[in-house]
């Protein structure tokens, strides 16, 4: 069991718990005490952030950890989180740092831990991450003559942006495409807009003035009405919407119909099945919708579920060797050209598609989705669905449901909350069984 770490970093409300200047001068002093080896070359950590206000507050406080175990630092500003991950990999940094809470609203913050293979850092290592900021720091201070340099790094967009070029042919351009992108005044509003446009689109920008408390607000993957209404408004081809740091995305055709990350995913595997791309099969997650699983299965496209959780999902990825994996709230992952979750470079794979399509709708209409009811639960004490008692009755309730019939109930990774999926083809079987777990759930909060 992990003290400080979730599922995808650690993030929670600033200036409460381990969200303060002084536990993220902790976090820094102990990650680059661990990524510290004996070698003659200096040790350079690369860290990047969204565009929370507290972002000035705890990047500094890292920065000083860092410095303090003689590591020198760069620093990218806003930038993506697979725009960190691929630099941190191409810059050869020891360690790379992305301050971010995602989705969160700007009251929350966080980080997320990159090695120098561009990789999320693996459970173990962060347990042993964990001890080294319990421990007693004063031992992990160098003496002055050994202290890092910190520098701003002023074209971390534009190496970026040239990273993701290269990933398609020289003749890729998006000519003729009007495209509406909400950056949901996070990581993206530099680089969405800059990229779409340099290849040719008419770009409709929304959600791209941050001042440091819009982040998500209304806007983004997770409010994406904003990009329907503007596509139907300016008649655009497609929409794309991100989230607060980048790793998300989610879209809707020219007609305004929403698109998940599972319809994404299917039509990506369709393709590159065809192409012969497609190495070994697809990972998803317990929350992938049941209708996938019928599409892969009818399309002879072997498909895997992973823990929810990006990081997940790439471990599982890694260890089938497949090179496709991603999760229905849009965290996509293109194995061969990331090791994380990067919703621009998933939307220039289907504007690629795109390009010799006829229409958004037609492309990104693969699958009948299974209907679905997501809902989530506040509660005092998530750890309530560990309990034997508990995990016994919602058991019980799921095995009871038909074979076209899924429950899922999971406490949040970062939030104090219990999520609660129920699919089937039959409607009363969803609002039935929901009401259900929320009386099993009250019950025993």
């Amino acid at each position: 069991m992990k003290k400080y770490f979730g599922t995808d970093g650690i993030r929670g409300e600033v200036n409460k718990g381990n969200i303060t200047g002084e536990m993220f001068y902790r976090f820094g002093l102990a990650a680059g005490t661990y990524f510290t080896k004996k070698n003659k070359f200096r040790h350079r950590a690369i860290i990047a952030k969204d565009t929370r206000i507290s972002g000035y507050m705890l990047e500094p406080a890292v920065v000083s950890g860092l410095i303090s175990t003689g590591m020198d630092v760069l620093l990218l500003g806003p930038l993506p989180t697979n725009g960190l991950a691929m630099l941190t990999k191409s810059m050869k940094a020891d360690l790379g740092i992305m301050l971010t809470a995602s989705h969160n609203p700007y009251t929350d913050n966080g980080l997320k831990l990159f090695g120098p293979d561009g990789m999320k850092l693996s459970d173990d290592v962060e347990k042993k991450i964990e001890k080294l900021i319990d421990s007693n720091i004063k031992k992990l201070l160098v003496p002055p003559q050994k202290l890092g340099r910190a520098k701003r790094i002023e074209d971390a967009t534009a190496r970026y942006i040239e990273i993701l070029k290269s990933n398609f042919p020289r003749s890729f351009n998006l000519n003729g495409l009007t495209i509406v992108v909400d950056c949901a005044n996070g990581a993206t509003y530099k680089a969405a807009p800059t990229l779409l446009w340099e290849l040719g689109a008419e770009v409709i920008t929304v959600g791209n003035v941050p001042d440091g408390f819009n982040i998500n607000a209304d806007c983004g993957s997770t409010h994406p009405s904003l990009i329907q209404k503007a596509v139907i408004k300016h008649k655009a081809d497609i929409g794309i919407a991100f989230d607060g740091d980048g790793d998300r995305v989610i879209m809707c055709d020219e007609k305004g119909e929403l698109v998940d990350g599972d319809q994404i995913i299917a039509m990506i595997a369709k393709s590159w099945k065809m192409r012969g791309m497609l190495k070994g099969g697809v990972v998803g997650t317990s929350m992938s919708n049941l209708g996938i699983e019928i599409f892969f299965k009818k399309n002879k496209i072997k498909f895997t579920r992973a823990d929810v959780g990006d990081r997940y999902v790439k471990e599982k990825m890694n260890k089938l060797k497949f090179n496709l994996g991603g999760e229905q709230s849009g965290h996509i992952i293109l194995g061969d050209f990331a090791t994380t979750g990067d919703g621009l470079l998933v939307s220039l794979e289907v504007l690629h598609l795109l390009k010799k399509a006829t229409k958004a709708s037609k492309l990104l209409d693969v699958f009948k989705k299974t209907p679905q009811v997501l809902e989530n639960i506040k509660v005092k004490d998530k750890t309530i669905v560990d309990e034997p008692k508990v995990k016994k009755e919602i058991d019980t309730l799921g095995k009871a449901l038909n074979s076209n019939s899924r429950l899922l109930v999971r406490k949040s990774g970062t939030e104090n909350v219990i999520r609660i999926m129920v699919e089937s083809i039959d409607k009363k079987i969803l609002s039935s069984t929901v009401d259900k777990v929320k009386t099993i759930l009250q019950k025993y909060n």
